[in-house]
């Protein structure tokens, strides 16, 4: 007998069975791994976990955009860059009748509870956090500093 599949635990199970396999660490470097980086690897970036989710459930017929944005967590007891306002990546699954569903495999949620959208895209290089360009000699600036503040109101 044939039983139909619940797509919210699919898509659940696809989402642990990452964060079970695939280690998370914090990679300062520029860019993103591609999915077969990340497995064979068995470790990678929220942004890294992100891919390879949506490339995933994308060959299971899914809808899914990559989303980039700040985590909001005051306890500090969810994995991604430390400290609350931090940039944080996860995805976005359409499904139809419940619209688009945000998970985050590097902390196994489902839900949009402590994430903060900014940028929203089919693939991870159009949305990055910060991006620009400096022309000018070496010593014609000297520091900068971005400051991200998430609050409770």
């Amino acid at each position: 007998m044939h039983r139909p599949t619940d797509t919210l635990s699919l898509l659940k199970d696809v989402s642990n069975g990452i964060t079970a396999q695939i280690t998370y660490e914090i990679r300062e470097s520029e860019g993103t791994q591609g999915p077969l980086e990340t497995l064979d690897r068995g470790c990678g970036s929220c942004r890294d976990f992100a891919v390879l989710f949506a490339e995933a459930i994308r060959t299971l017929g899914f809808e899914a955009r990559l989303v980039s944005g700040y985590l909001y967590d005051p306890g500090n007891d969810r994995l991604g860059p430390a400290g609350s306002g931090s940039t944080h990546a996860w995805v976005e699954v359409f499904v139809p009748g419940a619209g688009w569903i945000p998970f985050d495999p590097t902390n196994r949620s489902v839900g949009s509870a402590n994430l903060i959208p900014v940028a929203v895209a089919r693939n991870m290089s159009q949305v990055a956090p910060v991006t620009g360009s400096f022309q000018g000699e070496g010593n014609d600036l000297l520091s900068m500093e971005v400051v991200v503040r998430v609050e409770d109101q």
